[in-house]
């Protein structure tokens, strides 16, 4: 079975001779050619060497032509802050800024970075990349939303939840327009990618997410062509709901055990796929680490409706070694266990003194505000919130992309990203709360120190 067909008839559920291997090679493929992320991203060019160059390093079943969470957002009218190595984050939110939504348009082939990608996509199907399976990325319709309102999004679905409809609609339209656009360029399967819905509740997933993800699927169905959906986050609350959304499979992160998705999924018919951790095993972990996680992946995914992959977007600089450990082992060429290392032995970290009565503190351990959506929300969150109170509130991130992270997210026993921590105590866990919440819980420690 070539690879391209291993992946789609992964997706359709069936056994397969070999598990398919599928690394998300986003802006990871612009260190591979010696570039940086924010020039990568914004070059047919760029993009054609990376994907061609992650084929030749990774032999992947198949890769994202690009992983941006962006591109529909920038078309639209928001801003990005672009950086050398992360995905850009968008900075500005249209309709937070005087914009309503008859000001906003579906964007078209002409519109932002969409003819950089769609060139790169009909000129990767001329090359190496005609035999793996393309996927065209797209952000899904509640993180779309959220990058045009921003976090107000989640105050409106209380108060004014027939104003989120409206957006969520509009949201949709560029939903399918895109995956349009990707799938007449060549696109061999559709990826929904929507992170921010593991900030949700199930109801509010249903209500506010399940009609729109159908109706993008259905679409894609029409056209002959496979639709997956990426979350990230601890999302285990919201699979069932998103098996019911008409995609052909599910893809998830490590925040989510993967036995769990296999068995929902299957409950359902449908393919799921994940979730090698990204940071511990891929960016600081050796190739034994990276053999012995994908092999736990591959153990627990089984021949049936499964595909191999990282979590999430690759980070950056990832050792390519790592993932090359991975590609021996899918492709037979490895086949035991190895000793693993601890990738935090060189690294110290000093937590603050939380019975220090002058000051509260706030830890937010996320995978890294500049590039995840969840972890970006979260830590607007808590800046706006310790702002706007004048209180001694001391808030830091802890990125677990570095070791001092990963150290912070053990110390602190925090277990799913992004979350918040007051004062050493774990408060917010993969949900942004909302401002009266957090307020009130801050207000709480505040008080317990006399400070309120």
């Amino acid at each position: 079975m070539q690879a391209k067909e291993l992946v789609l008839a992964a997706l359709r559920n069936e056994e397969t001779e070999r598990t398919p291997w599928v690394p998300f090679v986003g802006c990871h493929a612009g260190k591979l050619i010696g570039t940086t992320a924010d020039l990568y991203l914004q070059s047919a060019d760029l993009i054609v060497q990376g994907v061609e160059a992650a084929i030749e390093r990774y032999r992947p079943d198949g890769l994202p032509v690009a992983f941006d969470l962006q591109i529909e957002a920038e078309a639209m009218g928001c801003r990005l802050h672009w950086s050398p190595d992360n995905p850009p984050a968008v900075v500005s939110h249209p309709l937070d800024e005087g914009k309503t939504l008859s000001d906003l348009k579906v964007p078209g082939a002409a519109d932002g970075r969409f003819p950089v990608v769609l060139e790169a996509l009909r000129r990767l199907k001329q090359g190496p990349a005609r035999d793996i399976a393309l996927y065209g990325l797209i952000t899904g319709p509640f993180t779309l939303a959220l990058h045009l309102m921003g976090t107000e999004i989640f105050y409106q679905m209380i108060d004014e939840p027939e104003q989120v409809h409206a957006l969520m609609e509009l949201t949709t339209q560029v939903n399918i327009e895109a995956a349009r656009l990707y799938m007449e360029a060549g696109a061999d399967i559709i990826a929904v990618v929507d992170p921010m819905t593991s900030q949700i509740s199930p109801q509010n997933f249903a209500d506010f997410v399940t009609p729109y993800a159908r109706r993008v699927f259905d679409e894609v169905h029409k056209q002959g062509k496979p639709g997956t959906f990426f979350v990230c986050g601890n999302a285990k609350n919201n699979i069932e709901e998103m098996c019911r959304c008409h995609a052909d499979g599910l893809s998830i992160d490590e925040n989510i055990p993967l036995d769990y998705v296999r068995d929902t999924c299957q409950r359902y018919g449908l393919s799921f796929g994940g979730n090698i951790r990204l940071t511990v095993t891929m960016l600081f972990g050796t190739a034994a680490d990276n053999v012995n996680d994908a092999m736990n992946c591959m153990s627990i995914g089984g021949t049936r409706g499964f595909i191999l992959s990282p979590g999430c977007d690759m980070p950056f600089d990832v050792p390519p070694e790592n993932v090359e450990a991975i590609t021996a082992l899918v492709h037979g060429e490895i086949g035991c266990f190895m000793a693993a290392s601890d990738p935090l032995s060189d690294v110290t970290l000093e937590l603050p003194d939380y019975t220090d009565q002058a000051h509260v503190y706030v830890d937010v351990v996320t995978l890294d505000s500049s590039s995840c959506a969840p972890c970006q929300y979260m830590m607007e969150a808590v800046e706006h919130a310790a702002r706007a109170m004048d209180a001694p509130i001391v808030y830091q991130e802890y990125k677990i992309k570095s070791k001092e992270g990963i150290l912070a997210m053990k110390k602190l026993g925090v277990e799913n990203i992004p979350t918040i921590v007051i004062d050493g105590v774990v408060s917010f866990v993969s949900v942004i709360p909302d401002e009266a919440t957090f307020v009130q819980a801050l207000r709480q420690a505040l008080a317990k120190k006399g400070l309120a």
